[in-house]
């Protein structure tokens, strides 16, 4: 409860007392200092989620060596062949997107 009405109280404070000065620059959206180029509601080539599905699927399936990694020399071979078996999935995965030009950025 204070830790609640601790972040409430400071966004009515910090309301009440921020100046308020909107110009056409500071409502402009920001585009890491580059002036805006095109409609803000513009459509994405579908590409572009293609490659960050396969970004979070390959980082997702990165995470999983980590442990595997930290317990290799108590796991046994039986967990070192179903590791094999993880990487050979990921390492096809991988080949059938680079085969697909998944990877190809026009």
């Amino acid at each position: 409860m204070i830790a609640t009405a601790f972040a409430l109280g400071a966004l009515v404070v910090g309301s009440i007392f921020r100046l308020k000065r909107p110009y056409a620059e500071k409502l402009m959206p920001y585009e890491s200092g580059n002036p805006p180029v095109g409609e803000p509601r513009q459509r994405f080539s579908v590409k572009f989620y293609i490659i960050a599905m396969l970004f979070v699927v390959f980082d997702v399936e990165a995470v999983f060596l980590y442990p595997w990694a930290i317990v290799f020399d108590k796991i046994g071979l039986y967990a070192f062949i179903e590791m094999v078996i993880f990487i050979v999935i990921l390492f096809v995965g991988y080949i059938y997107a680079w085969k697909k030009e998944a990877f190809v950025w026009d």
